[in-house]
């Protein structure tokens, strides 16, 4: 008979046992349940993360120099030849990241902030491949994890890049403004 801790739950060690001798069919159904539970906790968080913690000026959203703002995506991946194959989830509130509708500044606040929630989700996503290189025998665990990788490092890479060119397009946005800005105020009318 197996242990149970004070709460009546198997203790870790032998759920990690459980698993690694499980059928094939065992593993499949368990890291599906894992992969499913991960993903949906981390969707959870992320549509209730506070703005403040999306913060595109944060360094783990910032542009590392490697990227070179994005271009190192464009030259090295070809990001752009297969980014829009990619499906994309319409969060809450109804926010399309599929075209810009709007050059507003304010409104492209909103989707660089919404590249910076999906970016966070994705990457966090991955760490349930860690899980699966741990639970699962070798070669299970190395196949899971691929999937996993596949299924999220794209997403993830394609949040950065487009947050990297919506940003260059701010900036630009705000210099039209202040110049158009400074047209006016120039403007002599009689």
């Amino acid at each position: 008979m197996k242990s149970r801790t004070k709460y009546g739950f198997l203790n870790l060690w032998e759920v990690i046992v459980m698993l690694k001798n499980a059928s094939f069919f065992g593993l499949f159904f368990w890291n599906s349940f894992i992969m499913g539970m991960w993903t949906w906790v981390t969707f959870l968080l992320c549509e209730r993360m506070p703005k403040s913690s999306l913060n595109p000026k944060k360094s783990c959203f910032m542009a590392h120099p490697w990227e070179r703002n994005g271009r190192w995506y464009r030259d090295n991946l070809k990001i752009q030849s297969w980014k829009d194959r990619l499906p994309y989830h319409v969060g809450k509130g109804g926010f399309s990241k599929e075209h810009i509708t709007s050059c507003s500044v304010e409104y492209l606040d909103i989707f660089i902030r919404e590249t910076c929630r999906g970016e966070w989700m994705h990457m966090k996503n991955l760490f349930s491949a860690i899980v699966m290189l741990i639970i699962d025998p070798p070669l299970v665990g190395l196949l899971g994890s691929l999937f996993v990788i596949l299924a999220n490092l794209p997403f993830a890479l394609v949040q950065r890049y487009n947050r990297f060119r919506l940003q260059a397009l701010r900036k630009r946005r705000i210099r039209a403004v202040g110049a158009a800005g400074e047209m006016e105020q120039n403007t002599v009318t009689a």
